[in-house]
C-alpha cells in the first residue's frame, strides 16, 4: 500500500521540454502494472512532438494547454481526460498565464521516446 503527497515527490526538469517538470508519483517499483506521473508546464512551457511505445492516460488538473494528437489539435483544461495510443505523435503547449498540470498513467513496460523534428 502507498500513500503520499505531491509535495513529497521531487520534481525533475525534462531536458527535451521547455519550462516543464515531471514528478513520478507511483513508480514501476511501487506498483506492478502502471506508473503515475504529474507533469507541470509553466506559462510558455512546451513539450516537442514525439512518440512513445506505450499508451498514455491523462487527466488535466489545472491550467490550459494545447495538445497535438496526430493531425488534430485540442485545447484542454481542468477535468479533461485524454487517451494517447502507443506510437501516436503528440505534443503539448501551455495556454495562458497559469501552469498547465496533468496526471499521466502509463503501463510498466519499456518505453522508447522518439522526438520528431
Amino acid at each position: 500500500m502507498l500513500v503520499k503527497k505531491f509535495s513529497d515527490v521531487e520534481a525533475t526538469k525534462i531536458s527535451s521540454a521547455v519550462k516543464t517538470t515531471i514528478q513520478v508519483l507511483i513508480s514501476p517499483e511501487e506498483a506492478p502494472h502502471f506508473a503515475m506521473r504529474r507533469f507541470t508546464m509553466q506559462p510558455g512551457g512546451s513539450m516537442p512532438l514525439h512518440t512513445n511505445t506505450v499508451e498514455h492516460e491523462q487527466l488535466v488538473l489545472s491550467g490550459r494547454g494545447k495538445v497535438r494528437l496526430g493531425d488534430e489539435v485540442y485545447e484542454v483544461e481542468k477535468d479533461r481526460v485524454l487517451y494517447i495510443p502507443a506510437g501516436l505523435p503528440h505534443s503539448y503547449e501551455t495556454i495562458g498565464d497559469e501552469p498547465f498540470v496533468f496526471l499521466c498513467s502509463v503501463p510498466n513496460l519499456e518505453d522508447k521516446v522518439e522526438i520528431l523534428g
